[in-house]
C-alpha cells in the first residue's frame, strides 16, 4: 500500500504547499534519501497508486485555497497545535489564528480528518503541570468541535536540541510525573469528548486509558477506504512507533517554524542554504539533481488494486 507521508521532515503544509500541488499535477516526485544523498527516489503520485496522503503541519493556511485539488485523493491531516509562544515557538503565527485555521480545515474536510496534536508536553519553571492542565483544556473546548482525537507526547532529548534545553531550563520528565500528566489530561480529554492517545513513549499508559497512537493509521485509512487494509509496521521508525509503513517526500533542514524542540533541523545556517534552492516547479524539495544523483524509480503499486487482484483471480 503507498501511503505518502507529508512531512515528518518538514512542514510541507506551511511553506510548501505551492510546490506539492505542482507535484500531483506532474503525477511523481524526486526523493533524496536522507542516509545516501546520491540516491534519489522517484515517486509516483498518480491517484491511482496514492492510497492515502498524510499531511503533518502546524499551519495550513497556505494551502487552504486548493484543498479542492486534493479531490480524489484519501488523506487525513495530523495538525500540531502547542500553546506555547515564540520563545518556544519562534515563527508559528499567533495561536487564535491557529486555532482558527484548525477550525476552518476540520469545517472543509470534516473533523475525522483533522487530528490534534499537543505534541510535545515540555515542562520549565514557567511551563509547569498547572500551566499545561489551563492550556489543554483551553485549547479543548476550542476543538471539541472540530476534531475527534488528541495525541500527546513528552519531549525528547534529542542531542541536536541540547542548546536550546539549557538555554530554556528544559526539565527532563520521570515516568511517575508523566503519569500523573497523563492522566490529568485523560479526564481533560474525556470533559471534552476526545479520544486521547499517545505517540512514541517507551512507557505504557493504557493503565490510565491511554492507548498508543498509530499516526499513520492504517484503522482510519481503511475508514476512508470503505475496506480493510493490514499494512506492516514501519521499519524505518523507532521501535516504539506504531505508524504503518509510508513514504516520506520531505526535506530534512527545510522548516522555518524554528521550534527549539525540532529533530528535523541542525543548524540555522543549513536551513537558510538548502530553502534558498526552493523551486516551487522543481521535482525535489529544495534540491537540484546533479550528474552524481542516481535516480531510482521506486516500484510502488496500490495495496487496494492487488488485494483486489487476488480475491478476483481466487474466485
Amino acid at each position: 500500500m503507498l501511503i505518502i507521508s507529508a512531512s515528518r521532515r518538514t512542514d510541507i503544509p506551511a511553506f510548501y504547499s505551492e510546490w506539492f500541488f505542482n507535484r500531483l499535477k506532474e503525477g511523481y516526485v524526486l526523493v533524496r534519501n536522507p542516509l545516501n544523498y546520491q540516491q534519489v527516489s522517484k515517486i509516483s503520485l498518480q491517484k491511482d497508486v496514492v492510497d492515502c496522503i498524510v499531511f503533518w503541519t502546524k499551519n495550513p493556511e497556505n494551502m487552504m485555497d486548493s484543498i479542492g485539488q486534493l479531490q480524489g485523493y484519501n488523506y487525513y491531516f495530523q495538525f500540531t497545535l502547542n500553546p506555547y509562544d515564540s520563545t518556544i515557538e519562534r515563527n508559528v503565527p499567533d495561536k487564535a489564528r491557529i486555532i482558527s485555521c484548525f477550525q476552518k480545515l476540520a469545517e472543509t474536510i470534516g473533523r475525522k480528518r483533522v487530528i490534534w496534536r499537543y505534541d510535545p508536553i515540555i515542562l520549565s519553571k514557567d511551563l509547569d503541570e498547572e500551566y499545561h492542565y489551563y492550556n489543554f483544556a483551553l485549547l479543548a473546548d476550542k476543538l471539541k468541535d472540530h476534531t475527534e482525537k488528541c495525541i500527546i507526547s513528552y519531549l525528547d532529548f534529542y542531542k541536536k536540541i541540547k542548546g536550546a534545553v539549557n538555554a530554556l531550563q528544559l526539565q527532563p520528565i520521570s515516568m511517575s510525573r508523566k503519569s500523573i500528566i497523563a492522566k490529568k489530561f485523560k479526564i481533560i480529554a474525556d470533559n471534552y469528548g476526545l479520544q486521547l492517545e499517545m505517540c512514541g513513549e517507551e512507557e505504557d499508559f493504557q493503565e490510565v486509558g491511554i492507548k498508543r497512537s498509530r499516526c499513520i493509521d492504517d484503522r482510519l485509512i481503511s475508514e476512508f477506504l470503505g475496506r480493510q487494509v493490514i499494512i506492516k509496521k514501519d521499519k524505518g521508525q523507532r521501535k516504539v512507533c506504531n505508524c504503518v509503513a509510508s513514504i516520506d517526500i520531505g526535506s530534512y533542514n527545510t522548516c522555518k517554524h524554528g521550534c527549539c524542540y525540532c529533530y528535523a533541523n541542525n543548524h540555522q545556517s543549513q536551513i537558510e542554504i538548502k530553502t534558498q534552492q526552493y523551486d516551487k516547479n522543481a521535482p525535489l524539495l529544495c534540491s537540484t539533481l546533479s550528474p552524481e544523483d542516481r535516480v531510482y524509480e521506486r516500484k510502488t503499486e496500490s495495496y487496494i488494486s492487488k488485494q483486489e487482484a487476488f480475491f478476483t483471480n481466487y474466485y
